[in-house]
């Protein structure tokens, strides 16, 4: 039985080509944590989003706030990320002057990231639009 749900759960998992690397790029707001043993914690609302550009599997993630606006304010807050695969599996890894760590990417589409840290802990994330409350529904760019 654990054998069956073992392929079953492997078989399930999504593959990420390189090609898909792309759809890294742009504003990603986190919308729940997954902990170790099942534990979930919504993220109803988010001061902060994540912003990704990569280019040759190599970029950075800033933290940005979003404004009423519909622009960000960029924080000095970053980290030099580099896109890693190792076999069927696909890494995030990160350089600060003080740190190097590692995520995995378990799924990533058009508007959902999903990226696990060696703790076993699963970041959810959803495509982030910018916020404009003050130009009557005008579209941002």
């Amino acid at each position: 039985m654990v054998l069956i749900l073992s392929l079953l759960f492997i078989s399930c998992k999504q593959e990420i080509k390189p090609a898909d690397i792309a759809k890294l790029n742009g504003y990603w707001e986190i919308e729940k944590v997954v902990l170790e043993k099942g534990e979930e914690k919504e993220y109803k609302m988010n001061e902060t989003f994540d912003f990704f550009q990569i280019k040759n599997n190599k970029g950075v993630r800033t933290k940005v706030a979003p404004q009423f606006d519909g622009t960000f304010l960029t924080t000095d807050t970053f980290e030099n990320v580099s896109v890693r695969f190792a076999g069927e599996q696909v890494f995030l890894d990160y350089k600060t002057d003080y740190a190097k760590w590692s995520e995995e990417i378990i799924s990533l589409s058009d508007e959902q990231l999903v990226v696990k840290n060696p703790q076993k802990i699963e970041y959810h994330y959803k495509k982030a639009a910018p916020i404009n409350l003050l130009k009557d529904g005008e579209k941002n760019k």
